[in-house]
């Protein structure tokens, strides 16, 4: 039934009469937004017809920046086009409000229980009232979402009549906002299909990293500068290097590299070729992928330029990938010149073709004490070394398989360089001589010991394994032991609990502490730490290792010598009759030098020392299958701490999110769903977490160094009491845990909330 409207309350015809008029603004409004040409006919020419359809004060519409994450706002200041720009985060009103992608409706921004009953974090920042003499106090935002994919917002400050915004103004307002969408998508759009022009900066404008007017300067500034225009970019505008190459990328139509100082060298693709050439071209190799020479320049379509290469290349396919000049240069640097300045990479291989006198498939005859092989092996070490790698491997195929050579940086293994397969065996006999090995000894495994200053001038030492390979080939392995200062212990990366229990134990008169954990897993440091940390002029403090990594002033320390006789036991030995407040074995490795080391702990002495262990309860067991008397072991235990080291993010670039509930609870199944209630870590809309991402100081892993995650087994009474009978494994980590003890994997996972590392790096290292 419909109602005339002359019978109806004269009240209720004004406000039929009000919303005609608004659903006619609105459609004249919504024409002009789908009708735009550009963005900012939205954005700025349109501000004074929506304040008016709002009856408000002001209006604010935001974009999204996806490059920098940000919220932008662009004003007219005469006749100039301004910017405001806002971080996407729940840190501001119009940033919580996106980036939460919810209506906010305030009454009083400067009501701080207002702000605080929406969220706790929320503040409104009064410096822009302050700047301009105008109050700010009701704010209506509603974000401007197109196909779940969040464009802008669009924000409303203060009513004229000065009372709230209406769950009508809210309405209407969403309504704008989903035409807004519209029109910003369609901006995008048409911003790509504008990109067919093919300018090499379109990208850089469309995505607003840089205005036309910008545009303009950076050309003239270079012009006048003798610059290119990218350099000026980055120098003067502060642009991301990887920003200006995604657009030139996109305008040459091949992929772009950024320099990254771990890259492997090419040693093949390097041999025969010049470096002064390849400087003043501003070209190199970088690698061989799918069976294509893939080379970076700065101009793929310099015809002339990507001629000449082609030529060096006979026969192979090429694959160009662009890249700024200077990390071209320093990709020549990194490929071909070390830190002790010896010969390029192309020289020594050149000079190894010249002593090859022919021969094709191996080069078995050739001296190893050629100077190519020697400068060849000491610019593996050296740069190895100042990469930060714990291990170099050197792998030789047979047949013609070049050789190839990996490094191992914060656990995990790249490839650093590849060898022409004819090199293989001089590289190998190289190493081995250096090592005091048997050259001629090819089917046994030996290992042996390289100190490498008298070599290469580096006062390292490295620890050497040559293992024979399928094929009749030789595998080296060689560890870099550098010698360095011990970390402080409050840097080792302990929890609270952990760090106080294990001073507890390090401060003890007299007991016996261990570390256990695999190879590698920071043991020698921790311990090293430890004695760092009780190192007084009155402690008289004796060390028996193999070798001596770590040196400090004030402990006596010892190499032992196992092919002589004084090996681990000798030394304890040789400690108690000097007179010492503390020991500190590198490994108690057999019966011996353990139950040495328990009768030195009985007798008045603190004795550190290593286990190669999975766990610290695991430990106990271990220790009285050896034989230990489980009374006198019970009687000097102190602690037994499980050590693994984890990979951590990369803090410059690691990402924040809010993690899904049932990523959530998958992190608390692995904690253990009982325990964690002990952790008080509760899952709401505040809980953030921490994903790798990706940069050039980490090399684009997402990673950079690593940290501890510990377990801690405390000798305390009724520890002692189940290892005085000798109980099961089970029933000793139960009754750790009831005290307090928390697992590796359950303090890894504290470290993930803490935001260090990830599941994944976790689950590297530990299983319970």
């Amino acid at each position: 039934m419909i109602t005339d409207p002359l019978t109806k309350n004269p009240s209720d015809v004004q406000d039929l009469k009000s919303e005609v008029e608004y659903r006619q603004k609105a459609q004249a409004l919504n024409k002009k937004i789908f009708a735009a040409s550009n963005l900012d006919e939205i954005i700025v020419d349109l501000q004074s017809e929506i304040i008016e359809l709002f009856d408000s004060e002001r209006l604010t519409i935001y974009y999204v920046d996806g490059i920098k994450r940000e919220l932008v706002s662009r004003f007219k200041s005469g006749d100039e086009i301004s910017e405001i720009r806002v971080p996407l985060a729940p840190s501001s009103i119009v940033g919580y409000s996106s980036y939460r992608q919810k209506l906010l409706n305030i009454k009083d921004v400067y009501d701080d229980e207002e702000l605080k009953s929406i969220d706790p974090t929320l503040h409104f920042d009064r410096s822009w009232d302050e700047r301009t003499g105008l109050r700010t106090r009701q704010v209506l935002v509603v974000p401007i979402i197109f196909k779940k994919m969040l464009l802008g917002a669009i924000q409303l400050i203060n009513r004229k009549d000065n009372t709230p915004f209406t769950a009508l103004d809210e309405k209407n307002l969403k309504e704008l906002s989903e035409t807004m969408g519209i029109g910003l998508f369609n901006q995008k759009r048409m911003a790509s299909a504008r990109s067919g022009r093919k300018n090499k900066y379109d990208y850089l404008l469309e995505n607003h990293i840089l205005t036309q007017k910008e545009l303009k300067k950076i050309v003239l500034t270079a012009r006048e500068k003798r610059m290119t225009p990218e350099e000026v970019m980055v120098a003067e505008y502060k642009i991301q290097k990887k920003d200006i190459l995604d657009s030139l990328s996109r305008y040459y139509n091949v992929p772009f590299t950024l320099f990254n100082k771990n890259h492997p060298i090419p040693g093949d693709l390097l041999t025969g070729l010049k470096v002064p050439f390849m400087k003043n071209n501003v070209w190199v190799p970088l690698k061989t992928e799918d069976n294509q020479v893939v080379i970076a320049i700065d101009d793929p379509h310099d015809l002339q330029k990507s001629g000449e290469i082609k030529s060096l290349f006979p026969g192979r396919k090429i694959k160009f990938t662009l890249a700024f000049p200077d990390d071209i240069l320093e990709f020549i640097k990194l490929f071909t010149q070390d830190e002790k300045e010896l010969a390029s990479i192309d020289e020594i291989i050149s000079q190894l073709q010249d002593d090859e006198s022919g021969i094709e498939e191996d080069v078995s005859a050739m001296d190893e004490e050629s100077s190519a092989v020697v400068q060849l092996v000491n610019k593996i070490i050296i740069d190895a070394n100042s990469r930060g790698a714990s291990d170099i491997h050197v792998e030789p195929y047979p047949g013609k398989n070049n050789t190839q050579v990996r490094i191992r940086v914060d656990g995990a293994c790249t490839l650093y360089q590849t060898i022409p397969f004819q090199y293989k065996a001089a590289v190998v006999s190289r190493i081995k001589i250096m090592s005091d090995l048997d050259i001629a000894e090819r089917r046994l495994p030996q290992d042996g010991k390289i100190k490498f200053k008298k070599y290469g001038g580096l006062d390292i030492e490295l620890r050497v394994a040559t293992i024979p390979t399928q094929g009749g080939v030789e595998d080296v392995v060689m560890r870099i032991l550098a010698a360095g200062e011990p970390l402080p212990l409050d840097k080792m990366g302990f929890a609270k609990l952990n760090y106080e229990n294990f001073l507890s134990a390090i401060t003890k008169p007299y007991g016996i502490v261990f570390v256990c954990g695999p190879t590698g897993s920071g043991k020698t440091t921790t311990l090293h730490s430890a004695l760092g940390y009780i190192n007084r002029v009155e402690t008289k403090i004796w060390t028996a290792e193999d070798p001596v990594e770590i040196t400090q002033k004030g402990l006596r320390q010892v190499q032992v010598k196992p092919k002589i006789g004084f090996d681990f036991a000798a030394a304890m030995r040789a400690f108690l009759r000097a007179d010492p407040d503390v020991i500190m074995v590198g490994e108690m490795r057999d019966k011996e030098t353990t139950h040495i080391g328990i009768e030195a702990s009985l007798t008045g002495h603190l004795v550190f020392s290593t286990l190669h262990t999975n766990s610290a309860p695991e430990s106990v067991t271990r220790l009285l299958d050896m034989g230990m008397d489980p009374f006198n072991f019970a009687d000097a235990i102190l602690a037994i701490l499980a050590q693994r080291l984890v990979r951590t993010l990369c803090k410059n670039c690691k990402k924040s999110y809010h993690p899904l509930e049932s990523e959530f609870n998958e992190l608390v199944r692995e904690y253990g769903v009982d325990d964690f209630e002990k952790a008080g870590i509760k899952y709401d809309e505040k809980l953030t977490l921490y994903k790798a991402a990706g940069c050039d100081i980490c090399s684009n892993t997402g990673y950079r160094g690593r940290m501890g995650i510990h377990e801690l087994l405390m000798g305390t009474d009724e520890i002692k009491r189940l290892i005085q009978r000798s109980a099961p494994m089970e029933e000793i980590r139960d009754q750790a845990m009831k005290e307090g003890m928390t697992t590796l994997k359950q303090d890894g996972i504290i470290k993930i909330f803490g935001g260090h590392t990830d599941l994944l790096q976790v689950r590297k290292v530990c299983i319970k």
